[in-house]
């Protein structure tokens, strides 16, 4: 073999392995989710893990037993949220891109997660499926404001009827709209704003909390 025809299979060879490396790198995945449904996926980038840790800070992780999480993507919230849950409770991840839950149950050999292709609408549904009554926590980056019509109300609605008393909606935006769809459903919302992330973004912590007399 002379030295040209060596150089030309090299390199369709090392196109292989820089496709190959690609499909399994969750930045590449993340951005293959984006451009396929823009609408479903709130930013083209993964949110950082100061905001990460900003928004599961108020989290009482020895009191939950069901986590959901809605858009998981690659998993940037789904490891923290792993690395800190309970060793008897589980996680649900919900995503309508069935790419990201393809990659989710490949990549992560967890069995308290279980990952769910199906929309976030259909949460009360999903978490009955799986034998709980409740969860504790929801975890969201949906980008509601950009959602078909009346999709973010049913999310809002539904999530307020599945989160236990005491509980939390856990919500990240680029845009403060979404209280709108979730101001009516909770008793009471904590907002904050997280600059260390791209792009930056609000936060919003709407809690579950007793009737009063």
């Amino acid at each position: 073999m002379t030295i040209s025809s060596a150089r030309t299979l090299k390199g369709p060879r090392r196109f292989v392995r820089r496709v190959a490396h690609r499909a399994i790198s969750p930045k590449w995945q993340f951005l293959r989710g984006f451009l396929k449904n823009p609408v479903m996926v709130g930013s083209v980038i993964p949110s950082s893990k100061v905001l990460i840790d900003r928004m599961l800070g108020p989290v009482k992780w020895d009191e939950v037993k069901l986590f959901v999480e809605y858009g998981p993507g690659v998993g940037t919230f789904t490891r923290p949220i792993l690395d800190r849950l309970a060793p008897d409770a589980k996680l649900i991840a919900i995503d309508t891109n069935d790419d990201f839950i393809i990659y989710l149950k490949k990549d992560i050999d967890d069995p308290r997660l279980i990952a769910v292709h199906g929309s976030a609408a259909e949460v009360e549904q999903i978490v009955a499926d799986h034998g709980f009554a409740h969860a504790d926590y929801v975890v969201s980056g949906l980008p509601f404001s950009t959602l078909p019509p009346g999709v973010g109300q049913a999310i809002g609605a539904a999530t307020s009827r599945v989160i236990r008393t005491g509980g939390a909606f856990l919500v990240y935006q680029f845009s403060p709209k979404v209280r709108d769809f979730i101001a009516p459903h909770f008793e009471r919302i904590d907002r904050g704003f997280e600059w260390i992330n791209v792009p930056p973004a609000t936060l919003f912590w709407a809690w579950r909390e007793p009737a009063t007399a």
